[in-house]
């Protein structure tokens, strides 16, 4: 039950498990600083989680990759601590954090490093990404893409 007040009805007592996206996109540990800088082309692509075998690596960030070269490998790039939330974690708290840091996903990890969300905040910073708006936008591209 949601009974604080905030942005879209969030309340104090909301946890981030109930707002995260549970599928998100991952990249193995061999992805490269290049292959990410093309995954970046995308403007919805915000993080690049870099994950082996159920276990998040690493978060990279855009800024991660200046001065690094195509060739090498992107996950030393990337860090989690703030870039990582427990499912448990207010959200209320989690979305002030992100946008005092000025960053739309936070990747949500349980015990051990083990990927189970991304929070994204949506461009209006009014609420989060859903996994059925997620899907919906992916079948649109889909479509799309058939259609040329």
């Amino acid at each position: 039950m949601n009974t604080g007040t905030g942005p879209m009805g969030t309340g104090t007592d909301t946890a981030v498990v109930d707002s995260m996206h549970t599928f998100p996109k991952t990249s193995p540990p061999s992805t490269t600083v290049g292959q990410a800088r093309e995954l970046f082309g995308n403007d919805k692509v915000h993080a690049l989680l870099v994950v082996d075998d159920d276990v998040l690596i690493a978060v990279v960030e855009r800024p991660d990759l200046v001065g690094r070269d195509d060739h090498e490998p992107v996950a030393p790039a990337g860090r989690l601590g703030d870039r990582v939330v427990a499912p448990s974690a207010g959200l209320r708290e989690t979305w002030d954090a992100m946008v005092a840091a000025g960053r739309r996903r936070v990747a949500v990890t349980t015990e051990g490093d083990r990927l189970v969300g991304l929070l994204c905040l949506k461009s209006s910073g009014l609420g989060f990404c859903s996994d059925a708006g997620v899907r919906a936008r992916a079948e649109e591209r889909a479509a799309g893409a058939r259609g040329r």
